[in-house]
């Protein structure tokens, strides 16, 4: 039988549940969508991605005869590309192999790429009814505090024991709805700073608060300091076109295209940077003129500032040496190239300009 918290829970979140697209849909597929781009990313920012998603790729199968350039610029914004180039292989292996249906064990499901324990069992207890725990970022911190797990975050013990509690006190025939109202008491009251523990209905249960320890749970580690690069990339235009470069398939914003360049080495100043990286990449020589302006954004796990010029080949013809493709494109058709949020930048100041 589930824990008493479980039934007090479940009766919250009839009440309180958050309304989102996904939630009641029919179509699975919807649900491993959602929880696909809901990985690493806030629910507000999904929802217009999600129901645009939905509206130019409605089934699986319309998804997997896409092109990797349409999904990535439908995906373009959300980051973390390599979750859109796996949904895009995954859909087509669940044409070829699963007759366009999505499986619903959890072991099938986490088979397929960009499928991991937590999306498996979320999308087989949400879209199927299997009884199948889940552990997500908010059901890690309730469950933390709810039974004053002391192991450091993410440690393989942490993660042994919440898996292991997500899973002994999951009601049978109702995972769904288990795991869902975790995910919402862990968004709307027992957030990462200040939990309402006033309005939450397991705070008679919550050893972390019988403590008064609910703010230092889970246990977090030090985190080292965030890496800063710098980099430059080349504005390189020639009879009305401009020279775009797509990244290669595998890595980092793999498959998205750029303006070339590349990172600042040690002693380098940024036009001999540019020079050495054109000249690398695309077999070329350009002259560095006007700055094009400096750009910054924040990855996960490291700062980029980028400063960008105004270039011109001087000899050489540009080639992929280390690029994906290689496009001479006119300014009006740069927003049809998925792009990072800095490239999307440099291409709406040309637009602009």
């Amino acid at each position: 039988m589930p824990a008493e918290f479980v039934n007090r829970l479940l009766d919250w979140y009839l009440q309180h549940a958050r309304a989102l697209p996904w939630r009641g849909h029919v179509d699975p597929y919807a649900v491993w969508v959602s929880e696909i781009m809901l990985q690493q990313t806030q629910v507000e920012t999904v929802i217009p991605y999600f129901e645009r998603w939905m509206a130019r790729f409605p089934t699986i199968a319309a998804l997997a005869a896409a092109s990797q350039q349409d999904v990535l610029s439908a995906w373009e914004g959300l980051g973390y590309y390599s979750r859109a180039r796996n949904l895009h292989r995954a859909a087509q292996m669940v044409m070829a192999e699963q007759s366009g249906k999505l499986p619903q064990d959890p072991q099938a499901l986490g088979k397929l790429p960009g499928v991991g324990r937590y999306t498996a069992g979320a999308v087989a207890s949400i879209a199927f009814g299997a009884d199948a725990p889940a552990l997500d970022g908010n059901i890690r911190r309730v469950l933390s505090r709810l039974f004053d797990v002391t192991e450091p975050a993410r440690s393989p013990a942490s993660e042994r024991r919440l898996w292991s509690l997500a899973a002994e006190n999951l009601p049978p025939g109702r995972a769904g709805d288990y795991n869902q109202a975790l995910m919402d008491l862990g968004a709307m009251l027992c957030t990462p700073r200040n939990p309402d523990c006033a309005h939450c209905p397991l705070a008679d249960f919550c050893q972390a608060r019988a403590q008064g320890m609910q703010e230092q749970r889970p246990v977090v580690a030090p985190k080292p300091p965030i890496p800063h690069i710098t980099v430059t990339a080349a504005v390189i235009q020639r009879d009305g076109l401009i020279l775009l470069s797509q990244r290669p398939i595998d890595g980092l914003l793999g498959g998205m295209w750029e303006f070339p360049g590349g990172k600042v080495e040690d002693g380098e100043d940024l036009p001999v940077c540019l020079r050495r990286e054109i000249r690398e990449e695309l077999g070329a020589e350009i002259a560095v003129g006007e700055p094009f302006g400096v750009y910054r954004h924040a990855y996960t796990h490291f700062r980029v500032t980028l400063h960008a010029f105004c270039c011109e080949v001087v000899t050489g013809e540009p080639r992929p040496i280390e690029a994906a493709d290689l496009r001479w494109a006119p300014r009006s058709q740069l927003t049809n190239f998925p792009m990072g949020k800095i490239d999307r930048m440099i291409a709406k100041r040309l637009l602009d300009g």
